[in-house]
Parts: structure tokens; sequence; C-alpha cells
């Protein structure tokens, strides 16, 4: 069999695999889908016309450009059914979740895409986003309704806890995550006022890597919690709330760290989300989702071959190559030639990812 037959092969079995999780979409609909998904995985662009060189069509350029801008434009594909296609990688257990947004500009154009996701394989996994009409993320609502459609796919026992920057700080905000009973460990602003004292008052004297704390549970944005104070590498003073003990607070909030490799993973480091040229919302929402399951399928992969050899690390015990990257060399690599290793690579997209591990670095990331 020629190239374009074995990727013509694989896309098949992929759309196949969808299929089961998306049984009201058309086969004919899920293998061009396929077609595409595997496409933007070898091509690491979301530019149409470089997708558009990867598929195995015998048509002209032109034509599968076309090919592209269908899948991208197609109205039936809705963010749900995205989540219903991770939602067999997430493993069973209480989740760490972390929120936070990632924007860009084209030309004029500001994108903004608030995201949360469940941290596994050591990235995070967006499972609901909503694009933002608006820079900034000044809308306490839209977060709300983000966890409110997650909560209809994973119930509130599976929340371990929602991180977040100092950006999604707000009394309404932490209300609503102590109503639904979800522990929640969030950066707080300097200027916010804590027992009549602002908090970049307290502990004047710390130097980068001491750690102070308020022993005793302070009123903090309509509630109890505990707060961590202390300087990273640079001299940025991070002030940590949360319902963790004093002792997990840090080491909860530096995995908040991950999404911003995550974020690097989609965009100029990866799948290069920023190159579109798309700006319709609902266009937007789709790319994204779409890049979501290419990289939880990268993920998986990099995941699994981590658990069997132990990538190498550098001086500070970090790995010199991410889950991520391992794994888009592996699903490159078997979607242009390994028949078996493509089949062994989609049962991973059928196979839950371990339990989270909580091991993290001792550094502080900002």
């Amino acid at each position: 069999m020629t190239s374009s037959d074995i990727a013509r092969l694989h896309a098949d079995t992929l759309a196949d695999h969808l299929k089961t999780h998306l049984p009201h979409r058309r086969l004919a609909a899920l293998k061009r889908l396929s077609e595409v998904l595997l496409a933007v995985l070898q091509a690491e662009s979301t530019l149409h016309h470089k997708i558009a060189l990867h598929l195995p069509r015998d048509a002209s350029l032109e034509s599968k450009t076309r090919t592209v801008t269908r899948v991208f434009h197609d109205a039936q594909l809705t963010p749900q059914d995205v989540t219903d296609v991770l939602l067999p990688l997430i493993p069973d257990g209480k989740l760490p979740l972390i929120m936070d947004r990632t924007t860009w500009h084209y030309g004029q154009t500001p994108l903004n895409i608030l995201v949360l996701g469940a941290l596994l394989g050591g990235a995070v996994i967006p499972l609901v986003w909503s694009v933002l009409p608006y820079q900034g993320n000044r809308c306490t609502a839209a977060r709300i309704l983000l966890v409110a459609r997650l909560f209809k796919v994973l119930p509130a026992r599976r929340w371990g806890v929602v991180i977040a920057d100092r950006e999604f700080v707000e009394r309404e905000w932490c209300a609503f995550l102590r109503w639904k009973r979800i522990r929640q460990c969030i950066r707080i602003r300097k200027n916010t006022r804590i027992e009549d004292e602002l908090v970049r008052d307290l502990f004047t004297t710390l130097q980068p890597g001491q750690v102070r704390t308020l022993f005793e549970r302070t009123w903090v944005y309509g509630g109890w919690m505990h707060v961590v104070i202390t300087l990273s590498p640079t001299g940025d003073r991070v002030i940590v709330a949360s319902d963790f003990s004093v002792l997990d607070v840090l080491r909860t909030y530096r995995l908040r760290w991950a999404i911003e490799s995550t974020f690097s993973s989609l965009k100029s480091r990866g799948l290069n989300l920023e190159a579109t040229h798309m700006t319709a919302p609902e266009r937007i929402s789709r790319l994204f989702g779409l890049l979501c399951i290419v990289l939880a399928w990268m993920t998986r992969a990099g995941a699994e071959r981590g658990a069997i050899h132990r990538p190498r690390q550098d001086n500070r015990g970090r790995a010199v190559v991410s889950h991520v990257r391992i794994g888009w060399q592996i699903l490159s690599q078997a979607v242009q030639w390994g028949s078996d290793t493509f089949w062994d690579c989609l049962q991973l997209l059928r196979t839950p990812f371990p339990t989270p591990s909580t091991s993290i670095s001792q550094s502080v990331r900002c």
C-alpha cells in the first residue's frame, strides 16, 4: 500500500472510533473530520492550505482546502461533541481542574478563549471553553456558565480543586465555588484587604524562596481560607488563598503552571492556534475543540511512553522534552508509516490517563 492508502485507512479507522462517541453524526462527516485531525497533527498548523497538503485525497490543493474549510465551518460539530470524545480519557477519582484564558490578536481583532481543563499526563486537557467577545476576564457569569457545562458530564464530587490565577478572583466567583462545595486554590491580588490590612504590607522583609503564612484561617472573598505568601525566584510576590491546609497551598498552586505549557503547545510551540485567519467566535471555538482532541491524543501517547521510558531530565529535575512533544513524535510517525503503531495509539485514545500525580517541582512559577 502507498502512504496515501495508509493515511486513508487510518482516517477511516479514526472515524469509526469517533462514531462510537458521536453516533448522531454522519460517518461521511466524521471521515472528513478524521482526515483533518490527522492532517493538523502532521502540519502543526491551523492554516487551511497547509493542512490541505496532508489530506490523503487525489484532488487539487484548492479542492482539499475547501474540504478543510468545510470541516471548520461545520455548525453541527459542537463543543459538547469534543467533550464526549475526551471523556473516555478521564480516570476515576478526584481531578485537579485549572482555569485560565489564552489571548492573541489577528490584526486589530482580539481573540480571547476562557478554558477549564483537567490536569492529566503533565498537561491540562481543556474540557470546556468559551470564546469571550471582549478582552480581559471581567465576566463572572462566563466562568459560572463554564463550570455548569462541565457539571453535566463531571459531577462536583469528581472535582478535587479549582486552581486559578489572580484575575479569577471575585467575591461572587469564590462564593459560587463554595456553594458547590468545590475546593479552590487561587492567587489573590496584592491590594486584597484581610484583617484591615493590605496583603502587600504583610511580611515585607520576605526574601526569594522564603514562605510565610497566617496560620489561622482568615476571611477572604466571603469565606475562611488559609493565606500563604512567598517570593518567586524573580522576586515577584505570590499570595495564594486556599481551602487546603497551609502545607498544601503552594504545592497545589504550582500545578497551575501546566496550563501555561498547554497553551504553548496549542500555539507557537506546537499546533499554532494563533496562526489561523479565522475570527468568527463559533469557528474559533470549533477549531479550538479540534486542537484539544489532537492535544489530548498527543499527551496520552507521550504519557504512555513516559511510563515505560522515563524522559531525560535537566539539572532541575524537569523533563527536557514534554509528554506532549513526545506524543507528537510518536503519532506523526504512526500516521505516516506505522500501521501497527497507529492501532496502538488509537487504543490509547480509548484508555483513561493514569490517576493524576501531585509530584511537582520546588520552584514557584508565576
